[in-house]
This record gives C-alpha cells, structure tokens and sequence, in this order.
C-alpha cells in the first residue's frame, strides 16, 4: 500500500485525534507570519505559540491541496517543490502532492538563491511551494525559472510574483482526489546533503517511504500512545522518516522550532513526549545546562520520556555514558542512514545493543549489509566500503546516471562510508572515503580521531580535517569548539594526544566554531576552505 493509505485510515479511525502540535517558541510581542489561527501559551519558563491538528484535519488539508494541483493540470510525475520552515502545513502539504500521483521535492530551506534555482531546475520542479522565509530568494531568480508554472506562497502579505496557498485551498474540495496510486509510482526527490559540493537528487518511489515508516516502528516499537518531540528539518529525510513511526500508529508528534535544551525539556514536559530524536550538540547541551545548574530535571515532568535516539553523525560513547548516568531509566538508539536509502534505519544499533555503543549497529529491518574493498567483501576486522540493499534504496541520480552508475551495482548502494564489522557482527562507521586524510603514506581516519578528543571535558566539539603539507602530503588538523565558560590551551590539547599513536596526533590545532549543516553533519568541505586550502587528498584523487 502507499504511504497515503496510512493517513486515509489516519482519518477514518482517529478523526478528532490530535496528530501534529507546532510549538514555536518565541518572545512575548512576536508573532509567527504563517499563523492565522494561534494559540499563546504562558508558564514559568517562557512563552510560545501553539497550534495542533487532528487526523480528520490532515486529510482535508491535503485533500484540498491536491485537488487544488489536480485543478491546475497536474498529474502524475509532475514534480512539485515545497521550500518551508518547520511549520504545521508542512505535512499536509507534502501528502497533498503525493495524493496527485505528483512527486514531492522538498528542499534545503538554507540554500540560497542560487541553489535554489540549481535544484529547481535539476528535478524538473512544476510547482513551487513556498514560506515568507524565502521571499527574497525566490524573487532573486524567479524570472529565470522558466519551467515552474505556478507558485504558492504560504502566510501573509503575498508577493506579487506568487499566489496565496490559504485563499486557493479554501475553495478546494476535501474529497479524496482518487488517484490511483502504486508501490512502484514515483513519490519523492531528495537532495543530498551538499557536503561534497552542489546536491543531488535522489528519486524514490512511494515503496521506499513505506519502507521507510515501517523500518522506524519495527526499530522503536512505537504505539498509538507514544508522542514523538520532532526538532530536525522536515525537508529532510531523518525528521520525516522518524515520524513515519507515528503515521503508521496513528500517534501523535510535536514540531518544536527551538534547539535550546530548555526549550526541548520543556516540550517533552508539557505535551507529554516519550520519543525524542537528538543531534549530537543538542544532545550535548542538555547536558551542559543540567550540569552548570541551569536546567533543574525535577521542574519538568519527564516521566513518560522512554526512548532518545540519534543520526546523522557518528556519536561519541561518552556522550551516551553520560546521558544514561542522568537519564538511567531511557532506552537509547542509534541510526544509520543516507538520503539514497531514504534516511535513517538501513543500519542501527538496537535498544537492547547499548552495550554496544560506539557502532552504527547490525542490519536494520528487512535490510542486508556487506562491506567492500574494490570486488572483495572484507573480513571482520576490515575496514572497506559500507554497502546497503533493501526496498528503500534510491531509484536513481535524477538526471545522473554517471553518478547513480558509481553508487548503485546490482541492487547495491555503495554508501561512500569506510567501516568496519567486529567478530559480533557490529558495524563501526570508520570515515567517509573522501575524508580520509593521506599522510606520509598512513591513512587516517578522522571520525576516531575526533572520537577520541570528544573526551576531553572542556571540548563542545570537535572536527579533524587534512590540510595541505608540502613534506607529508597532507597533515591533521584539529578544529575544537571550546565550551562555553572554559579556555582550553595548544599545550594541553596536545599532552592529551599522547595517548594517541604518534602518527594520529593532530598536527595542527585549530580553536574555532565547528560548522554543521541543518542535520548536524559536519561541513568538511567548508572548513578545508577556510582553514586549508581546499578539497582533501582523497578527493582529489577521487575526481
């Protein structure tokens, strides 16, 4: 079944069932410009702004925005751009565009105009759905793009070169479009995440988002009655397939707009939480705010919290030793994905694996892993290529087929991610292949580096990157992001190197913010820019 059969029952069986809340944070006299309907809620640790939505609500909402798609000529593989903010239309939205038979692009909401136009044009975007967030980016390039027939906006005080979403739905019908719709029809394009230069996009069908929503409830065994707190960008493949858990059980999901450790304990506490999907600093925050004193836990009830659970980035053990020291009672996760094998769950670690902290896990639900070096499969204690199979892998590179010819042979992603699997079966995640630093003839692989100086206390983080040296090739360089209230000196950083190898000491210590993206991935690319010059050794040679 399609992915949009889940919100159809959604509807019929829990139609005044809360299925979404946006809470947006904010100060007293603000107010968000895509609400028109609000709520103002007020306590002891700030105010925000709340919205929520029933089942029967999502249904008509998207109902009417694909009628109103249908009504344009829109049809079946006609792309349709959705460039917004976490918001509580996002998802409605989305589905609206799938129930055409039309494929979803969402999109990167910090790309600026330029890559805006980039992946309009790559994915062939009919359609363009847009917030006030991105008004002046759009209007920068919307005279050039010529294939897109018709943009949306959504909120107040419409531009001229744009029609309003809310006036235009309002006159739609909430019928069901009935569009049949297949497995094997296409259901979305993602693009990747940027890191090694412009995105690409990634063409999946509607069998890899229900790949997707029931790897993510076989994982975490969500019910009807847990709640999951969703921070991360909806454009992007993690938050959205995380929250598949909740369309397949018809539970309900908060969207928090705020990554401040006491705005996320005080969404947990107050709408009731029991799953909570973290990025690394966010996770390291809370931490830091309970162990200065600034977050008291017996103010927030937190109870029900019973699972916390991280992606998109390799994650410190020390890190989940703390957390379980301060929350002894969560069941803890990890995930492993990729925007080509529709997000997180291809590999994961396992709620009953804690002890095991440190691997990105075994195989994830109904999915098979190997691990290459050329055409050999390595043996335990190799590290080689990571490399996927499952219903969830992308259909292709849209428009790429030199690059969906590198990464896909015989039914197989090859990830780009070197690994290594233990005598128990364990998958570590060792570097990306084009983050390998080269140098005098050694390979070093960053992530255990970075792994090991994640365990010095005074580091908020931490990335290892290769800069040019004229003797070696390329040398270590540390990046580290000192925590707020300590100074950290050269000199000790490198009396703590010493437990290292000699060969893996970092060559060069560099304290400086250390740049993610919108789903906490480490901007390599940018920081060998900034502080070295340019792409890697490895890279180089790759191209």
């Amino acid at each position: 079944m399609p992915i949009t059969d889940y919100l159809i029952r959604n509807a019929e069986m829990y139609p005044n069932d809360v299925c979404l809340v946006e809470i947006n944070p904010i100060n007293e006299n603000e107010k968000p410009h895509t609400w028109s309907e609000n709520a103002l809620v007020e306590g002891d640790r700030g105010v925000s702004y709340r919205r929520e939505m029933t089942w029967e609500d999502f249904n008509r909402k998207s109902n009417r925005f694909a009628n109103l798609l249908l009504s344009r000529g829109i049809k079946k593989n006609d792309k349709v751009g959705i460039l917004l903010m976490n918001c509580l239309e996002w998802l409605p939205i989305y589905f609206g565009v799938l129930k055409t038979g039309a494929i979803a692009v969402p999109m990167n909401y910090r790309f600026d105009a330029d890559e805006i136009k980039y992946c309009v044009d790559l994915a062939e975007v009919d359609v363009l759905i847009f917030g006030p967030e991105f008004t002046g980016r759009i209007e920068a390039v919307a005279h050039k793009l010529k294939r897109v027939k018709y943009m949306f906006y959504v909120g107040e005080d419409v531009p001229s070169f744009a029609e309003s979403y809310e006036k235009y739905i309002a006159f739609c019908t909430s019928k069901e479009p009935g569009i049949n719709i297949q497995d094997d029809d296409y259901g979305a394009i993602y693009f990747s995440s940027g890191t090694t230069g412009f995105p690409k996009a990634i063409l999946h069908k509607h069998l890899s988002l229900v790949c997707a929503a029931e790897t993510e409830q076989n994982h975490h065994g969500q019910t009807k009655e847990d709640v999951f707190l969703c921070i991360p960008p909806l454009y992007h493949t993690g938050a959205k397939m995380h929250w598949f858990g909740s369309l397949i059980t018809g539970g309900k999901a908060v969207i928090l707009k705020g990554i401040k450790p006491k705005m996320i304990l005080d969404a947990v506490s107050r709408e009731h939480c029991s799953i909570v999907w973290l990025l690394v600093p966010w996770a390291q925050d809370i931490l830091d705010k309970i162990d200065s004193g600034e977050i008291v836990l017996s103010d927030y009830e937190l109870d029900q919290w019973r699972l916390m659970h991280i992606g998109a980035q390799p994650v410190p053990p020390s890190l989940i030793k703390r957390w379980k020291e301060v929350f002894p009672h969560h069941q803890y996760d990890t995930n492993y994905g990729l925007s080509e094998s529709i997000g997180p769950g291809c590999v994961h670690l396992g709620v009953e694996n804690i002890h095991k902290v440190g691997a990105i896990g075994v195989p994830g639900y109904k999915w098979e892993v190997k691990i290459m070096d050329g055409g050999r499969q390595v043996e335990k204690g190799e590290v080689g290529e990571l490399c996927v199979k499952g219903r969830g892998v992308m259909e292709c590179y849209y428009n790429d087929p030199k690059s969906t010819e590198e990464v896909l042979k015989d039914g197989w992603l090859y990830t780009g991610d070197m690994a290594m699997m233990d005598s128990d079966g364990f998958i570590y995640l060792v570097d990306r292949k084009k983050d390998v630093i080269i140098t005098g003839g050694e390979n070093l692989y960053p992530v255990q580096i970075e792994d090991f100086l994640r365990a010095y206390d005074k580091l908020k983080d931490v990335a290892v990157i290769g800069i040019p040296d004229e003797r070696l090739g390329e040398i270590a360089a540390a990046i580290l992001e000192v925590k707020e209230g300590f100074t950290c000196t050269e000199e000790e950083i490198n009396e703590f190197c010493l437990g290292l190898p000699r060969y893996k000491r970092p060559r060069k210590i560099i304290f400086a913010p250390v740049l993610r993206n919108a789903t906490g991935k480490i901007e390599k690319p940018k920081l060998r820019e900034i502080y070295g010059g340019g792409q890697s050794l490895v890279e180089a040679q790759l191209k």
